[in-house]
């Protein structure tokens, strides 16, 4: 099936993400997009056609006391490193190094999915998704975005929402 944009249902391997949420019977769809490497979730937005207000990426952070933590942010938007720091109460939390993400995660960059990491993160949503009924995140690897509940979401990644963006 064709959307817009050159949007096709995709009929390829399914990823963590994916099996994770059959797994919780958590209906989702799946947009693909070519790309050979890393874009930014507002190319991919504008690629797939789905509204960058209900496209969200995910970022890791380390706290001060070494412990990773998952936000997941508006693309258009960027974390409030106090804020996030106090969602999950740490002093303070930092951007992991591109170079790290798939070490921590098992996810590359540009295809890191909330759901399937290796570990059960604490995982933060910003309170934006309050807004919507179903968000776009990746779906675990580059060329993959989900359309997911919010709902679902929350349940599979043990998620918590909070005020985690700047401006």
């Amino acid at each position: 099936m064709d959307f817009p944009g050159g949007i096709k249902m995709a009929k390829e391997a399914k990823t963590n993400a994916m099996r994770i949420l059959e797994r919780q019977k958590i209906p989702y769809q799946v947009l693909t997009y070519e790309c050979g490497e890393f874009i930014d979730g507002i190319h991919v937005a504008d690629l797939t056609g789905t509204p960058r207000d209900q496209s969200y990426k995910t970022l890791i952070m380390e706290g001060k006391s070494r412990a990773y933590y998952v936000f997941v942010v508006p693309i258009e938007k960027e974390v409030d490193r106090k804020a996030a720091a106090k969602a999950v109460g740490e002093k303070s939390v930092d951007m992991v190094h591109v170079k790290e993400i798939q070490k921590v995660t098992g996810y590359v960059r540009g295809g890191c999915s909330p759901l399937g990491m290796k570990k059960q993160y604490v995982t933060v949503f910003d309170e934006s998704v309050r807004n919507f009924e179903e968000i776009y995140v990746s779906g675990g690897r580059i060329g993959v975005s989900l359309k997911v509940p919010v709902e679902g979401l929350l349940k599979t990644t043990r998620g918590v929402v909070a005020d985690v963006t700047a401006g």
